[in-house]
């Protein structure tokens, strides 16, 4: 991948900690995808990437029937570890459209806004260094149950992806947060599976209403 050693080496320099984790935990996964999705077959098409709320959303292709779809999520993932697999899982199919999301995980196991976005910048930079016409679009953190404690953490990372995405071209940002909420604004409690984290079929239909906006 050109100029990934450079992006990399930067964001060690940048952000000691990010790598802590091995991102070869999630090696069965990618390897699996790319067997799902071959890249020579789906070529153009349209990605969803990301951790588990991407990797759970089983009617995407159904959601979005005029689109070419490539489910890409892996379960458990955080940013660094998309940047780790960015060939593999975003890369290789010389995407259209990308949609990220990442950020929640990362959240909750402790890392900083600052971490995430520096990652994330790091993955637009490469996406646009091969492939500068593909339009990318940062889907923001999800509001949920198991996490709320932690919203204000959330809703800062959202409002810094959103001022990001402003000044970058070629990427937009997905509110869907707001969505999810109830008139209470706190999370609808009847979208989400048992875990009270990842969503049911309602929820990822409030998911594919905003997110067909941007296809």
């Amino acid at each position: 991948m050109k100029n990934l050693l450079f992006l990399s080496l930067l964001f060690l320099i940048l952000s000691p900690d990010s790598f802590a984790q091995d991102p070869g935990r999630f090696s069965d996964q990618v390897r699996q995808i790319t067997q799902d999705y071959p890249p020579q077959d789906f070529q153009a098409s349209v990605v969803f990437t990301g951790s588990s709320t991407i990797r759970m959303w089983k009617s995407l292709q159904e959601d979005f029937p005029e689109e070419k779809i490539v489910n890409s999520g892996f379960g458990g993932s955080q940013a660094s570890d998309l940047l780790h697999y960015l060939d593999e899982l975003v890369l290789d199919y010389q995407p259209e459209k990308v949609f990220i999301y990442e950020g929640d995980n990362d959240l909750a196991a402790g890392k900083s806004i600052e971490e995430i976005v520096e990652t994330y910048n790091l993955i637009v930079t490469q996406i646009h260094l091969d492939h500068p016409q593909t339009e990318i679009i940062l889907i923001s953190a999800k509001p949920s149950i198991a996490r709320w404690e932690l919203a204000d953490k959330y809703k800062e990372l959202n409002a810094v992806l959103k001022k990001y995405a402003r000044g970058k071209r070629k990427v937009s940002y997905a509110d869907l947060w707001n969505p999810m909420l109830n008139a209470n604004k706190t999370p609808m409690e009847d979208i989400f599976l048992e875990d009270n984290l990842h969503m049911n079929a309602k929820g990822y239909s409030i998911w594919a209403k905003q997110i067909k906006k941007y296809l």
